[in-house]
């Protein structure tokens, strides 16, 4: 398409938002970007719609069709409000809950919302003030809701917010529903399709009552209670990062039993500015230092942090010399797969029913630890509404262990139907604890892993490529590694390419087609050396990134081992990166 073209276009659909339909504000917002002499602001607000991805709704807020503001909030909830009332019309009553976190509008976005529901005519159950992603889930599921939304970015920067839609089995909506759901948001082509004159019958505020349901069925999932009380006071330091897991996380460790937590109380403040952090991801390690600066002052033993979301957990721990380090995604989903099915089959849980999952970009350490312990293991895409939907089709047939992603992410129970580092927090404590008993730091254990499982190394890759030309860019390189598909990757050959998009893989040295088992398709591309080297190359569904996700492997025979393996894992990562010219 031509810039006249598109610029066309783009002033049309702005000259929409300048009718009495909306709010003075927005007009006014949307002249501006008009007259301005660089078109540039005005093709990033209206060049497209806001679409569902992996996490919903996502995007920088402001005016603009391509923007997180009232109206397209508001095009989201009228369109999946008609898409409830088709598919559950039945129903005597159809309900939802809504939740947010800190961020900038998030409230106002929530109770927005809470109005066009109830002015369609369903109840709405509205969280009195901020709750953790999980607890949305937990609560659509406890209600018997038909769906559920919250308000966040998860953690995207500041400028962001977003919108997680969930269907009546506490997950993030898959095909056909959010597919459905957005044909029915594509239906909204005004304000005045929105209504938002609210029923306040309809809307019930809740809170306190369903914080202590959720809390005292999270402790139904501890498996070392001995151990706790041994070591109820090891110091804990835990933040939230100036959001959800603010109140919810020390309670739920005090539930658990533990009684030596310790506050960052600059991040204890909830902020959607989030003034102690460039960006509140805990995948990042700016985000812990604050954390990890407290646990040096008061000589602590573990390091927690959630995003403001409240679904992911990030850790530190002391390693051999006494070092504080971070642990990654993949060292964290190990960690609480190999704990867990350790203590499942001491307690004689184990029957032969049980399973665990992990995204296909997730450590294959973690395969090869269910499959020496006969725990069955499912490969699923990226997205935890993924771990869910083979939750849902196993219930009442097999026994959930647990679940998680590279991108700090797990769940281990089964009444929750996304990632939860609540329940995260409080059993990476337990794991702690357990392992004090066998004399071991959380950081020996992982080693203790390796060396039984074998050593491996995961880096993930971020490239960031903001706005329109960058979405065209990321779209251009993943058609160029289907194009030129690597033939060796850090010196060793290429042996299987999986590719996603077409559900088609591909054997090197056989030649063969192979047809990938997914329940859809999926922009993922994965090569796979014969040394095992694993990189996985995909777009991300929320954010203006591509990502590469790089695996490499060792056999060690002891701890003396590692840290030759691990520098050889460093060194073949950079050669990695520049096979793939980045």
């Amino acid at each position: 398409m031509e810039n006249s073209e598109l610029l066309e276009i783009v002033r049309n659909r702005a000259q929409g938002w300048l009718t009495k339909s909306y709010d003075a504000e927005t007009r006014e917002q949307v002249q501006a970007l008009l007259d301005n002499e660089d078109p540039t602001d005005l093709i990033e607000a209206f060049y497209k719609e806001l679409e569902f991805g992996t996490g919903g709704l996502r995007g920088i807020m402001g005016v603009g069709s391509n923007r997180m503001n009232i109206y397209t909030v508001g095009a989201a909830t009228q369109g999946l409000s008609n898409y409830l009332k088709k598919q559950f019309g039945n129903l005597e009553e159809i309900k939802v809950v809504i939740g947010h976190d800190c961020r900038n509008n998030s409230r106002k976005f929530a109770e927005i919302s809470a109005d066009i529901f109830s002015a369609n005519g369903i109840k709405v159950y509205l969280f009195e003030d901020l709750r953790p992603t999980p607890e949305i889930s937990y609560t659509i599921r406890k209600f018997g809701c038909q769906s559920g939304i919250i308000i966040t970015a998860s953690h995207n920067p500041k400028e962001y917010n977003g919108y997680k839609a969930y269907w009546d089995d506490g997950a993030q909506m898959i095909a056909p529903h959010d597919k459905n759901t957005i044909a029915e948001v594509n239906k909204i082509r005004s304000a005045d399709d929105i209504q938002f004159k609210g029923n306040k019958e309809l809307i019930e505020i809740i809170g306190e009552s369903v914080d202590k349901q959720y809390i005292n069925d999270l402790t139904t999932i501890s498996l070392s209670k001995d151990a706790i009380s041994r070591h109820h006071d090891m110091k804990i330091v835990y933040t939230p990062i100036h959001g959800t897991g603010v109140h919810m996380v020390p309670d739920t460790l005090r539930a658990f039993g533990f009684t030596n937590i310790i506050h960052v109380p600059e991040q204890d403040m909830v902020s959607g500015d989030f003034p102690t952090v460039i960006s509140p991801n805990p995948e990042e390690p700016a985000a812990l230092a604050m954390a990890v600066e407290k646990a040096k002052e008061t000589d602590a033993e573990l390091v927690l942090a959630t995003d403001p979301d409240g679904d992911r957990v990030g850790a530190a721990v002391k390693n051999n010399e006494g070092e504080w380090i971070l642990l990654n995604g993949n060292q964290t989903a190990l960690l609480f797969v190999y704990y867990l099915i350790t203590r499942w089959k001491e307690l004689g849980k184990v029957q032969g029913r049980e399973y665990i999952v992990k995204t296909i970009v997730t450590t294959e350490l973690i395969s090869t630890i269910a499959q020496k312990n006969g725990v069955e293991m499912y490969d699923v895409y990226t997205g935890f509404k993924w771990i869910a939907k083979v939750m849902r089709e196993n219930e009442g047939k097999k026994n959930y262990i647990g679940g998680g992603e590279e991108s700090y992410g797990f769940l281990c129970e089964d009444f929750v139907r996304d990632k939860d580092a609540v329940s995260a927090c409080a059993i990476l404590a337990e794991l702690s604890a357990w392992a004090k008993d066998q004399g071991l730091s959380v950081y020996q254990l992982l080693q203790r892993i390796y060396v039984e499982y074998g050593f491996s190394k995961e880096v993930g890759i971020s490239v960031t490529k903001k706005g329109k030309s960058g979405a065209e860019e990321i779209e251009a390189m993943m058609v160029n590694f289907r194009k030129n598909p690597l033939k060796e990757i850090a010196g060793s050959q290429v042996a299987f390419i999986y590719d996603y998009a077409s559900l088609k893989g591909y054997s090197c040295q056989d030649k063969e087609i192979l047809t990938l088992n997914m329940p859809t398709t999926s922009n993922v591309l994965q090569y796979v050396t014969e040394d095992k080297t694993k990189v996985s190359i995909r777009p991300s569904g929320t954010e203006p990134k591509i990502k590469f996700y790089c695996e490499v492997h060792a056999k060690i025979n002891s701890t003396e081992d590692l840290p030759e393996a691990e520098k050889a894992a460093e060194e073949k990562i950079e050669k990695i990166k520049a096979s793939l010219g980045i």
